[in-house]
């Protein structure tokens, strides 16, 4: 199973548009059962929670999809240069060798081009903590990227594309 995770907090949102929009191209490529989840749905029982042991049931079953899924597509929306506070929260809850090995793919939104490399500086070290195996593009959109609430700008797509390409090689190979 693939996990796909918005780290949103509200909706409409451009990150949970970029998350369906990677969703999208990930199911034309492959037969693989996907998941799609927003913090918006759980964020305040994640959030009040110290432990996996006072999650409710909801919230518990994602932290087990999450380290039991064939892969992860996540995004986060940047808050003053990182990840949410509530995406890292979430994490801190997974057990630190689940994702040993599991493909991820990276992607973010932000308000403009200046937070691009929060990616990079940011998301692929906290994946790096868990040895998980991070596609090599990663995905980031600004406002600028988004019409009516979708992706639209043709690099931005283009970007995903590959991107998604990279992760259905990554866990076609998991698969073999």
């Amino acid at each position: 199973m693939i996990i796909a995770l918005a780290a949103n907090t509200y909706r409409p949102s451009k990150t949970r548009a970029l998350l369906d929009e990677l969703v999208s191209q990930f199911r034309q490529l492959s037969d693989l059962p996907i998941e799609a989840f927003d913090l918006a749905q759980m964020g305040r029982d994640i959030g009040g929670s110290f432990s996996k042991q006072e999650l409710t049931a909801p919230s518990l079953a994602l932290v087990e999809a999450i380290e039991n899924a064939d892969g992860l597509i996540v995004t986060s929306p940047v808050y003053k240069g990182s990840y949410s506070g509530l995406f890292k929260h979430l994490f801190d809850l997974v057990a630190p060798l689940s994702l040993r090995s599991t493909p991820v793919l990276l992607s973010a939104t932000g308000g403009g081009q200046r937070h691009a490399l929060m990616v990079e500086h940011q998301m692929r070290p906290l994946f790096g903590f868990f040895s998980a195996a991070t596609v090599p593009t990663s995905v980031y959109g600004c406002d600028l990227e988004f019409i009516d609430g979708r992706c639209a700008d043709p690099t931005l797509l283009e970007r995903c594309a590959q991107a998604v390409g990279e992760f259905h090689r990554m866990c076609a190979r998991g698969r073999a």
